[in-house]
């Protein structure tokens, strides 16, 4: 670094030039001030046989083998070669499915203990605060992150600010493993999200202090404002890099904007009410972003055509519902009536418990349906935990699914994984053996939890 510093100012010194000239330096702001530093614990070569195979894209395989190795996934079918040496699981009687992901979680930002001295995940200070990154809160030894693993297979989740203002900050993806950084454990090359939140939260908490926003409407002035903020910053960078010049001054929060305007990053939007969803979609037009995933929806079965035709996710609880005015016309048929519309439907968490169940909520939500007369395969079912919530999060090419070359993120449950008295046996994350149920030595205990009582997970 210092020798291209001298480089720099010695050809400064020797030729002075404009910042229009083609040869000029431009001073762009980095996309990746925090680039991940994640690396996949070492794995063996593995081969689990005579498994029920949900492959998280809808299909399903009877007595099929799982073969993964070098932290990818290899093969998958009725009969697997698998290398001299590999490790073999007989998995007779047990399920197989990709890693549970969890598009909506708050572990590391609302860590346990539950106090207030670790409670950073609402920037409560202004309705509009896309400059925070929720990366900046998580605190990696939260208990929470082990829970969800081996309680809930769940190998990946994005970790959202909450939803007190209309924009809360981006968002990050994990994988789900302990790290001494959050860098350690963050998802290489998975794309940032912009959370936003429409509705009751942003307007009781701004309007509590007699200020904007206090209404419905002011939600919509403010982010429509701030759109049009973003769109004139866009533009004065967009000529800066064609024209040079002097470099416009940077605005942190304006920038997140920018990337979600130029498709980089993706909006994922608290929202219930399905007039509010659809007045969020029309204002997505009017500047000319894209809504990845509305999250909680509780009334997406009222607009689900919509949704599938503007190729907008739709992440759900399977039953929470007339907490507050705006969740309380919800329907726990929520979850299949939008599936059947071919909308792309998802189970979320939002919430430290739920994260360690959320096959048992995806059960739910599919008995709800059957009830009614949608009769959703088990095995389709299960794209609500894997597939989908993948490509809303933009990972979709690297997990999601047992796809050969795509990241050995694989669950060996002990059970029918949509039964109420199943538990992962095995979770591997890229290849990795990283618990096991069998083995007591192998349970993620935090290194905040060494010395308290109890020891974590290992007594």
């Amino acid at each position: 670094m210092a020798g291209l510093a001298t480089a720099a100012c010695t050809a400064a010194e020797s030729k002075p030039r404009t910042a229009s000239s083609s040869s000029a330096p431009r001073e762009l702001p980095s996309k990746d001030p925090f680039p991940s530093t994640y690396r996949a614990y070492p794995g063996v070569p593995t081969l689990v046989t005579n498994v029920t195979i949900y492959d998280g894209e809808g299909g399903r395989i009877d007595k099929g083998q799982v073969l993964f190795a070098d932290g990818k996934i290899v093969g998958v079918g009725q009969t697997v070669e698998a290398p001299q040496g590999a490790t073999v699981i007989d998995g007779t009687g047990k399920w197989v499915t990709p890693g549970v992901i969890d598009i909506h979680s708050h572990l590391g930002d609302y860590p346990s203990p539950g106090v207030a001295a670790n409670s950073d995940g609402n920037e409560v200070t202004s309705p509009v605060t896309p400059q925070v990154w929720a990366e900046h809160s998580i605190w990696p030894q939260d208990p929470g992150f082990s829970r969800a693993l081996t309680n809930g297979g769940v190998t990946t989740l994005q970790i959202l600010p909450g939803s007190a203002n209309l924009f809360g900050g981006r968002s990050v993806t994990l994988k789900n493993v302990y790290a001494r950084t959050m860098q350690g454990m963050k998802f290489p090359g998975a794309p940032y999200g912009l959370k936003m939140a429409c509705g009751e939260n942003p307007k009781r908490v701004y309007g509590g202090r007699n200020q904007a926003p206090g209404t419905r409407m002011g939600n919509m002035a403010v982010d429509r404002q701030t759109w049009a903020k973003a769109q004139d910053y866009r533009r004065k960078w967009d000529k800066y890099e064609k024209d040079g010049g002097e470099v416009p001054s940077r605005d942190l929060a304006m920038e997140t904007l920018v990337g979600v305007l130029k498709g980089e990053i993706l909006v994922q939007n608290h929202c219930y009410r399905a007039d509010e969803m659809a007045n969020v979609i029309d204002m997505a037009h009017e500047f000319g972003y894209k809504v990845a995933a509305f999250h909680h929806a509780v009334e997406s079965y009222k607009i689900a055509d919509l949704l599938k035709k503007e190729g907008i996710c739709s992440a759900m609880w399977a039953d929470w519902w007339g907490f507050k005015m705006e969740s309380y016309d919800a329907v726990t048929e929520n979850i299949p009536l939008v599936h059947s519309q071919g909308t792309c439907a998802i189970v979320h968490s939002d919430d430290a418990n739920g994260i360690q169940r959320l096959n048992q909520e995806a059960a739910k939500a599919l008995a709800d349906g059957r009830r009614i007369g949608i009769d959703i395969p088990d095995e389709v079912a299960w794209t609500w935990l894997a597939i989908n919530p993948a490509k809303a999060m933009g990972i979709a090419d690297k997990t999601g699914s047992l796809k050969p070359g795509k990241m050995a993120d694989v669950v060996l449950w002990n059970g029918n994984p949509l039964s109420v008295y199943t538990r992962p046996e095995k979770v591997w994350i890229d290849g990795a053996l990283l618990y096991d149920a069998l083995d007591p030595k192998r349970r993620p205990v935090s290194d905040f939890e060494l010395g308290q009582p109890g020891e974590g997970d290992v007594k």
